[in-house]
């Protein structure tokens, strides 16, 4: 008589996580860490505020024009992050190294390339761009320093997107916790001048900025290269297909970096509208968007979620679960627009303890610039989903181009200097023209993400 057969052995199958958990795993640390940056920008102009509104309003202008650089060379993370979890929905993990290899030589070189000018000539190119004399004189040390700590947070940005597609999105998070504690400190430090450490004024913010931007270049370094190993540092002598990563980079990138341009340039316009209105103007036009960034990139995560689970399912060859992932971010999305909006409009209450030194007309001017804009949270969420997340996953990148353009330079900023300079309404009429560019921008990008067939995506991307 034949023995019995052995009892199969059934291993346990792991419980797959529910849509809600798996954008939240992506989407919290990015939130996270974004929060904790822009929290640093608020400390720092807290403390550069104790100076004056001169100074807050110099060292606002100086970023808004370094931002330009920032965001525009940013497209080459959102396409490290894109092309990162194609790959790694593909199973195609050889890719890896040679995108993120390209793409950390690229924003290298062009980053060095592009602090030529702001390290030779700060503050004639400040006064050139619109800033008065003061302005100018009081931020062109900053400026050179913020410009030349572009160059580590590119490479930050290329290195933070491979981890968050390899399912490492908390690395970036611990990297930008250290930065804070660093940043603040020295920033506290070198602006006021603490024991036998001199007095910088606002050029310390800028030492402080520099030298926190490069410690995190390091720690992000480290988690790559050596903690996790998500990708080795690839040449063109030792792998194949070096030109279809390129373009693969250039098909994303440039038209992302086109539409960062678009977008910077015309916030920096904004900022030379609120100038023609006086320093006071301009500096609590600064307080209301570095206040604003932390609430609006608390729901910055969902964009980087729509990116990887979307980029993951193109990957993968479904459609289906693609489109199924936009939804439910874009559902996700108005829930924390409600919620952060509303505590967006509560730091009203905090602008006195906040910014003393700013003189209670600029808090004023500032207190009804959030209220404005928080009542326009929702819109703003809407638009960094559908325009930095669903759009460029799609290939739709000149869908986000024309929202941008005809946003900003057709519908925002003719208001702005209308409201703005031509009739009483004065800095609020900016505010609202500013409200009625996010309005204006979420039309078109609903339009052009109801437009996409992702059948046909895959198809291309297969």
């Amino acid at each position: 008589m034949a023995a019995p057969a052995a009892a199969p052995v059934v291993l346990p199958v792991p419980t797959p996580r529910s849509p809600r958990r798996e954008i939240a795993r992506i989407a919290m640390p990015v939130s996270a860490e974004f929060v904790l940056t822009l929290l640093l920008n608020v400390v720092n102009q807290v403390v550069v505020g104790t100076l004056g509104a001169t100074a807050i309003a110099a060292v606002g202008f100086a970023n808004s024009l370094t931002v330009i650089v920032t965001l525009t060379l940013g497209g080459l993370g959102t396409s490290v992050t894109i092309l990162v979890a194609r790959a790694h929905g593909g199973g195609r993990q050889h890719e890896v190294g040679r995108v993120v290899t390209g793409a950390l030589a690229v924003g290298g070189l062009v980053s060095l390339v592009v602090t030529v000018a702001p390290l030779v000539a700060a503050q004639p190119l400040l006064r050139l761009v619109g800033a008065s004399a003061t302005v100018a004189e009081a931020g062109a040390a900053y400026f050179r320093l913020a410009a030349l700590a572009t160059v580590p947070t590119l490479l930050v940005a290329v290195l933070s997107g491979l981890q968050r597609s390899s399912g490492h999105a908390r690395s970036p998070m611990v990297a930008t916790v250290v930065t804070v504690v660093v940043n603040t400190v020295l920033g506290f430090a070198l602006v006021l001048g603490l024991g036998p450490v001199p007095r910088l004024g606002v050029a310390g913010a800028g030492v402080a900025t520099l030298v926190a931007s490069l410690v995190k270049l390091a720690l992000v370094a480290t988690q790559v290269y050596g903690v996790h190993r998500l990708a080795r540092w690839e040449t063109p002598r030792r792998g194949r297909g070096w030109a279809g990563t390129g373009r693969s980079l250039v098909v994303l990138a440039v038209p992302l970096g086109v539409t960062a341009l678009f977008y910077t340039v015309g916030t920096f316009l904004y900022n030379v509208v609120l100038q023609q209105l006086g320093d006071d103007a301009l500096a609590a036009g600064q307080i209301v968007a570095t206040l604003e960034q932390v609430f609006v990139v608390a729901s910055i995560g969902l964009m980087t979620a729509a990116t990887a689970l979307v980029g993951r399912e193109v990957g993968r060859g479904d459609p289906v679960a693609a489109a199924a992932w936009v939804l439910r971010v874009r559902r996700a999305g108005v829930a924390t627009g409600l919620l952060f909006g509303g505590l967006f409009a509560s730091s009203v209450l905090l602008l006195p303890t906040l910014f003393p030194g700013a003189g209670a007309d600029v808090r004023t001017m500032a207190a009804v610039g959030i209220v404005v804009n928080a009542v326009a949270q929702v819109v703003k969420v809407r638009n960094m989903i559908l325009g930095a997340g669903v759009l460029p996953s799609g290939g739709d990148v000149r869908g986000v181009i024309l929202g941008d353009v005809v946003s900003a330079f057709l519908v925002g900023l003719p208001l702005a200097v209308t409201l703005g300079l031509h009739t009483p309404l004065g800095v609020l009429g900016i505010f609202l023209a500013r409200v009625l560019e996010e309005c204006a921008k979420v039309l078109i990008f609903s339009w052009r993400s109801h437009r996409l067939r992702w059948d046909e995506v895959v198809a291309a991307h297969g």
